[in-house]
C-alpha cells in the first residue's frame, strides 16, 4: 500500500490506490460497479455559492458510462442572474478528481462535482469554478508559479441554552469540554469532510461563545492545509455543505454569516495564500526572510484591496464585521504576526531551533521542512462570499502585485509592524486607505478597477456587472441605521443567516 494513501478518508482513494488527481472514468466505473453503488449525484455552485444536486439513479453499464461523459443539460437561468431565460441551458460534467462515498446518502452513492459548458462543448466564461481556473492558469502564465489557497472556516453553532458548565462570555478560544458543547459536533465534521476528499489542518472552538434569547450561540473553526486554489475552493464548498447537513441531521442549526449581534465575535473567511514553484514554497527567501516573491503579491493584494471586498463581502452584514478595534480590519496594511491588519504574515518556524528536541528530550525534528508552512493571509473576507470567485480575485491580486513596477515600494509603504490602532500609529493610519464601509461603496471600487480583474479574460464582464449589480441592490441607508439601531441590525442579520 502506497504510505502517501494509506491513510486517506476518501473510500475512493483508499479502494483505488491512487490519489483522486488521477481518477479516470474507467476509475469511477469499476469503483461503482465493485462496490454495489446505485446512485450518481452531480453537484455544482451556482450564483449564490451554494451547491446544487442532480440525483442518478444506475440502471446500467450504458447509462453511466453515457453521464460520465456527457454529463446532463440544466437550466442556467435557475442557476445565475446573468443568464437568460431565452438562451438558458448548460451542460454540466463532473471532474472525476472531486468524486466520494456521499456520507449522507442512505443509498450508496458517489458524488462529484461538477463544471458547467455552454451550448457549444466549451467552458461557461462566467462560471464559477472555470473563473477561478483561468485566473490560476493566468497566474502559472505571468508568473511562472504556482497559486496555492487554503481557507479557516468560521461558523457558529446554536441550540437551546444549557445551565450547566457554562462558558465564559466571548473567551471560548480553543475551550475544552465540557464548557465548549460542541467539540464532538466538530470532530464529527471534520471526520465527514475528510471522507470527502478535504485536506483539513486542525479543528478549534473560536472566540465567540454566548447565550441571547434562550440559545447557545458557540462559534467554530476548521482550517485546512494549502493546496492548489481550485481545490480549496471545492474542498471549502464541500465543507460547509457537511456542516449543515450535519447540523441539520442532529438539531442544530449553524450560521457562517458574519455578524450576528452585536458586541460579539463575528466569524470571518481568512484565506492563506502560498506561492509554490517546482513543489518549494517561495514566500520565504533563502535566508527564511519573507521573500520579494510574497511581497509583490501582497502589494498587487494592497492596491485592489478595496475592490475585494466585492468578492469577498457580499451582503450588508459583512461591514457590520468590518469596524474599527476588532480582529477584523478596516485599513489597508499588512504585517508580521497582527491580527488587525489586513494581510498577515503568519508565524511561520523561521527560527530555526529545534523546539521537538527541547519539548521531547532524545528527539528531533527530523528532515520535516518548516518552510512549506509559511503563508500569508487576507483577513476581511467573511463566509457571503462564492469562494470560487473570492479565489479567483485573489489570484488576479497576487497575478497584479508582479505586473507593478513599484510593488516593492507599495509593500514597504503599506507596512505596519504593530497594532494599526495603536497612538504610535495614528500618524500612518491618516495615510492609508480603507475598506468600504458598505455594499455600495464596495461595488464603486469594483467599477473602478474593473479593467484588472476582466484583463486576459480572467473575469467576464457579464460576471463583473452581475457583482456590482447585487452588491448595488442593497439599501445602503438601512444597513448605516442598522449600526446604531439593535432590532433593525437583527432583522437583516435574520435576512442573511444562512448566506454563502
Amino acid at each position: 500500500m502506497d504510505k502517501h494513501l494509506a491513510l486517506s478518508k476518501n473510500d475512493i482513494v483508499k479502494a483505488l490506490q491512487k490519489p483522486a488527481k488521477d481518477f479516470t472514468k474507467d476509475d469511477i466505473i469499476r469503483f461503482i460497479t465493485d462496490n454495489g453503488i446505485e446512485m450518481v449525484n452531480f453537484m455544482y455552485p451556482a450564483g449564490d455559492g451554494r451547491l446544487k444536486t442532480l440525483n442518478f439513479v444506475i440502471n446500467d453499464l450504458d447509462y453511466l458510462e453515457t453521464i460520465l461523459s456527457l454529463g446532463e443539460r440544466v437550466d442556467g437561468s435557475s442557476l445565475f442572474p446573468f443568464i437568460s431565460a431565452g438562451s438558458s441551458d448548460l451542460y454540466v460534467l463532473p471532474r472525476f478528481r472531486t468524486a466520494f462515498v456521499d456520507p449522507f446518502a442512505e443509498l450508496p452513492t458517489v458524488t462529484m462535482l461538477c463544471s458547467f459548458f455552454d451550448k457549444d462543448g466549451k467552458p461557461l466564461e462566467s462560471s464559477p469554478e472555470h473563473t477561478l481556473h483561468k485566473a490560476c492558469e493566468e497566474f502559472e502564465r505571468v508568473t511562472g508559479m504556482r497559486f496555492e489557497a487554503m481557507g479557516e472556516l468560521e461558523y457558529y453553532v446554536i441550540s437551546p441554552e444549557t445551565d450547566t458548565f457554562p462558558a465564559t462570555d466571548q473567551k471560548g478560544y480553543h475551550e475544552s469540554g465540557p464548557f465548549a458543547k460542541y467539540n464532538d459536533f466538530r470532530t464529527l465534521c471534520m471526520s465527514y469532510i475528510a471522507r470527502t476528499g478535504g485536506r483539513i489542518k486542525y479543528g478549534h472552538s473560536e472566540v465567540g461563545n454566548f447565550t441571547l434569547d434562550g440559545l447557545n450561540y458557540e462559534q467554530n473553526e476548521i482550517e485546512f492545509l494549502p493546496v492548489d486554489a481550485e481545490q480549496a475552493a471545492d474542498q471549502l464548498v464541500l465543507a460547509k455543505w457537511v456542516i449543515r447537513n450535519l447540523a441539520a441531521e442532529l438539531g442544530y442549526d449553524v450560521t457562517f454569516a458574519p455578524k450576528i449581534t452585536t458586541g460579539k465575535a463575528g466569524s470571518g473567511l481568512h484565506i492563506h495564500m502560498r506561492i509554490t514553484r517546482d513543489g518549494q514554497n517561495m514566500v520565504l527567501d533563502a535566508s527564511r526572510h519573507l521573500s520579494d516573491t510574497a511581497r509583490r503579491a501582497i502589494a498587487g493584494i494592497m492596491k485592489l484591496a478595496p475592490a475585494l471586498t466585492a468578492f469577498g463581502n457580499t451582503n450588508p452584514t459583512s461591514y457590520f464585521r468590518l469596524v474599527p478595534h476588532q480582529e477584523a480590519p478596516t485599513n489597508v496594511c499588512w504585517g508580521d504576526r497582527n491580527r488587525s491588519v489586513l494581510v498577515r504574515v503568519p508565524l511561520g518556524w523561521t527560527a530555526g531551533t529545534d523546539m521537538c528536541a527541547t519539548a521531547n528530550p532524545g528527539s528531533d525534528a527530523g528532515t520535516v521542512d518548516a518552510t512549506q508552512k509559511q503563508t500569508f493571509e487576507i483577513r476581511s473576507a467573511d463566509g457571503s462570499a462564492n469562494v470560487y470567485e473570492l479565489l479567483a480575485a485573489l489570484a488576479v491580486a497576487a497575478r497584479y502585485g508582479f505586473e507593478l513596477e513599484d510593488a516593492l515600494a507599495i509593500a514597504e509603504r503599506t507596512y505596519v509592524d504593530v497594532n494599526i490602532h495603536s497612538a504610535e500609529n495614528a500618524g500612518r493610519l491618516a495615510s492609508l486607505d480603507s475598506l468600504p464601509v458598505d455594499c455600495a461603496q464596495s461595488a464603486d471600487c469594483l467599477a473602478a478597477t474593473r479593467h484588472i480583474f476582466e484583463k486576459a479574460g480572467v473575469f467576464s464582464p457579464g460576471m463583473i456587472d452581475g457583482i456590482m449589480a447585487r452588491l448595488r441592490s442593497y439599501d445602503p441607508q438601512e444597513a448605516r441605521a442598522a449600526l446604531s439601531d439593535q432590532k433593525l441590525m437583527q432583522k437583516l442579520v435574520t435576512r442573511y443567516f444562512h448566506c454563502g
